[in-house]
Parts: structure tokens; sequence; C-alpha cells
């Protein structure tokens, strides 16, 4: 048994920001700027709020178990809706995606590495 890294993807869209909370976005924006992304226990958001409403929460977690993959997909999307609320921002469109690193093909420079050490 080994262990399986999943990473899950939570997007969304603001819904009926108002002026204040806009500013508020825009004025925090570069911290959640695509060039920070990451796939974090804790979380990464991403979003252009100047281009368009729509946000990314990436989140990454270690399981045992097939089994363990839609509690870990429940638990990202959970996650993010509590940052939105806790921020106060009302929300549309959520859907999460989770992806088993172990089911990814490995590129060719992974293939490399798994040739030199295996």
């Amino acid at each position: 048994m080994s262990a399986r890294t999943i990473r899950v993807t939570v997007r969304g869209a603001f819904d009926a920001l108002t002026d204040a909370q806009r500013a508020e976005l825009l004025a925090d924006a570069a911290r959640h700027d695509v060039a920070f992304a990451a796939f974090t226990a804790e979380g990464s958001m991403t979003y252009d709020i100047a281009a368009r409403p729509f946000f990314t929460f990436r989140y990454a977690e270690t399981v045992a178990e097939e089994s363990d993959i839609p509690a870990v997909t429940a638990r990202g999307q959970a996650a993010a809706q509590r940052w939105l609320t806790s921020h106060g921002y009302a929300y549309k469109n959520l859907t999460a995606q989770a992806v088993d690193l172990s089911q990814t093909p490995l590129g060719k420079r992974g293939r490399k590495e798994a040739a030199r050490h295996g």
C-alpha cells in the first residue's frame, strides 16, 4: 500500500460583490495571482477580479486508499466554502475535482528519472 497524493481544484465565481468587496479583492490581487498558484495542504487561492469574477482554490492531501479520494474532494470544497463565507463573499457554481497523482502518466522528464532510479 503506497501513499497517494491527491490534488483538489475547487472552482467557482464570486456572486453579487459589493463595490467595497471588489475593491478589497483588487487591493489583494497580487497575493492571489496565478504565478503563486500551488497545491498545498492549507490551500492556495487565485483570481483575476479585474478581468473576470472567477476564482480557483488548490489543495493537496496524501491518503492511503483510493476510497479516501471522495472525502478529500469534499474537504477541499468545504475549505473553500469556509474561506469565502468567513470573508463575506457570496459565490456560485462551485465545483471540485480531484486528481490522483499516482494515476497520472509521467512526462518525458519523469520517465527519464524513473529509468535512472529503477
